[in-house]
């Protein structure tokens, strides 16, 4: 029998929950298709930093390589360790690591979601731009503490990593509906964004069937929530796509439906699949975390591992229940209920 090997790292919050019910769902769809997942836990969170000093262990990242892929619940506990802490000690190093440079989240609303615009027939595909950026880590801070304290966070934009997300970007118009929107701010961003505008015009000569329309950031976002129906295949920058993105799981009914998988296109490493909500610390106890997020992520990541029909019958068992009811209020339904609904459908 055909094996993936998968690490599985719950994180803070509900991210054990939510990965438990996404792994039950895998393992029943992967059984009934004729292959397996090997999981293995590694428990690497803001509970083993403080028990550590760091949020994984210094040979984390080979520890990793070995696997097919990642799944991931969620990580954050700032009452105790910083975001940046946590967000720098585990997120950024393993997609910066494994070069994970798209970030692919899919915008639409399943049946019997209720999002807050009045036109439900969206259906668009962000790529964010995921290891250099606005996020690169660039600057620093001096004369701390003082009235002449200066903070610098410098931006890196490369040709290499600039040209890769677009050339994805186009690849996904192609299989889709044939339309790129990419977004800048190039009339404020005379270097950066002017740079990422001349490489789109660019590599568009080498993708005549995909149309591709230049936007401003802010208009943007404004037509994601006007006229989200007009989009296919939305490409950013780290910054703009991060915002971009939860703006679209908004319009999707909220960050319970919101998945995301952080892409190595060269397979040379890991790929990482997770929920773009966080580990909601207030409702962590109580069973009521949404699992669908987790779950639709699990889905991308057995159709990255060329598992398609597996991935196209957990997506089915997803929209079955939520055509149900089920899982569509926040907080209505137990994480249990939804997970057994969801294991129910793909029977």
């Amino acid at each position: 029998m055909k094996t993936h090997r998968i690490a599985r790292i719950p994180g803070d919050g509900i991210g054990t929950a939510v990965l438990d019910a996404a792994s039950a769902v895998l393992d029943k769809a992967a059984a009934s298709s004729g292959f397996a997942l090997e999981s293995q836990t590694f428990p690497w969170s803001c509970a083993f930093y403080k028990e550590t000093g760091a949020m994984m262990p210094a040979d984390g990242i080979e520890t990793l390589r070995g696997f097919d892929a990642i799944l991931l619940g969620a990580v954050g506990w700032p009452a105790e360790v910083p975001d940046s802490v946590s967000l720098h000690g585990l997120l950024l190093p393993i997609r910066k690591a494994f070069v994970q440079y798209a970030n692919v989240r899919p915008h639409r609303l399943l049946p019997g979601v209720e999002g807050p615009l009045r036109e439900g027939g969206f259906d668009l595909l962000c790529i964010r731009e995921n290891t250099e950026g606005e996020y690169s880590g660039a600057g620093g801070r001096v004369h701390q503490g003082t009235a002449d304290e200066v903070a610098v966070e410098t931006s890196i934009f490369t040709r290499t990593g600039v040209e890769r997300i677009l050339r994805f970007a186009f690849e996904r118009a192609t299989e889709r509906r044939g339309k790129l929107a990419s977004v800048t701010k190039s009339n404020a961003q005379k270097h950066s964004m002017v740079f990422w505008d001349e490489i789109t015009a660019q590599l568009s000569g080498e993708y005549p069937a995909v149309e591709v329309t230049s936007y401003h950031i802010d208009a943007m976002a404004a037509r994601m929530v006007m006229a989200p129906q007009t989009l296919d295949v939305v490409v950013a920058s780290n910054l703009f796509g991060d915002i971009l993105t939860d703006l679209g799981a908004a319009i999707q009914g909220g960050l319970g439906f919101a998945a995301s998988a952080n892409i190595d296109p060269t397979r040379k490493s890991p790929s990482m699949f997770e929920p773009v909500h966080g580990s909601a610390p207030d409702i962590a106890h109580l069973g009521i975390a949404n699992p669908m997020a987790t779950i639709w992520s699990g889905a991308m990541m057995l159709e990255h591992l060329g598992e398609r029909d597996a991935a196209a019958r957990v997506m089915t068992a997803l929209e079955a229940t939520t055509a149900r009811g089920i899982g569509t209020v926040p907080g209505r339904d137990r994480t249990d209920a939804i997970t057994a609904a969801v294991l129910e459908a793909l029977d």
